[in-house]
């Protein structure tokens, strides 16, 4: 099973994300992969509980699965 990250940009971070992936040659969802792949790897729950931890009451991050 997949999980799709959600984020909600403002117009302002939307450009500014848009500069930097193409600054960095890349897509804007890979950038943002490899921003989300910079913290702590989640393998384990315990992982993933940290994760969240440290992430909460960000309202711009919304998380669903994706049945395949």
């Amino acid at each position: 099973m997949s999980t799709v990250l959600t984020v909600r940009l403002s117009k302002e971070e939307q450009a500014l994300l848009a500069k930097r992936a193409k600054s960095a040659g890349m897509k804007k969802a890979t950038f943002v992969r490899e921003l989300l792949a910079r913290d702590a790897e989640i393998r384990t729950g315990e992982d993933l509980a940290a994760f969240a931890a440290r992430h909460a009451g960000d309202k711009r991050l919304r998380i669903t699965s994706r049945a395949k």
